[in-house]
């Protein structure tokens, strides 16, 4: 792919239901994940790599800046959702991103269908409390889907790496 054809991956939420449909009819296994991506790290980016091998086409739900602003607090995101997007949609595991401004990305997970719902290891696939639920799972079961949680690679967090620079530039006590 070219460097400036990531763009075209970025789609809203009607064109990528009609484009999974048409991957899966074609025998593609389709793989969805979702989050904030507020500051892509090596954590991210190693989630990302094995959610990927778990089918043949990755699908990745980003938080909108309002969303992120409800879930995260004020000052979050640090990084807009259109750069957010686009950083996705530039790695090569990742071959959708789809901004959703709701809270949750259920009705994302209701139009793609995926067969693999993917979450970071802080996620239970058993949870039934609102903290620890991986949204969209009971829907992916009730089709033959499967839910899947990977570990998350220790220390890596966009939390992290804020405080580390407020730290840096004498924000932040120690």
């Amino acid at each position: 792919m070219q460097n400036n054809s990531f763009a075209s991956r970025i789609l809203d939420i009607s064109h990528i239901g009609d484009l999974c449909e048409q991957l899966r009819k074609s025998g593609s296994r389709i793989v969805f994940t979702n989050g904030c991506f507020d500051i892509l790290h090596l954590g991210h980016v190693e989630y990302l790599r094995q959610s990927a091998e778990l089918g043949d086409i990755l699908v990745v739900g980003v938080n909108s800046d309002n969303s992120v602003q409800r879930l995260k607090g004020e000052g979050r995101p640090i990084v807009p959702e259109g750069e957010r997007a686009a950083l996705l949609a530039a790695l090569r595991s990742v071959d959708y991103v789809s901004i959703f401004d709701e809270d949750t990305p259920l009705n994302l997970i209701e139009a793609i269908r995926p067969d693999v719902l993917v979450k970071g290891g802080d996620y239970d696939p058993a949870a039934l409390d609102g903290s620890r639920y991986i949204v969209g799972s009971d829907l992916v079961r009730s089709y033959g889907g499967e839910v899947k949680v990977i570990d998350l690679v220790e220390g890596r967090s966009t939390t992290n790496i804020v405080s580390a620079v407020l730290r840096a530039y004498g924000q932040v006590g120690e």
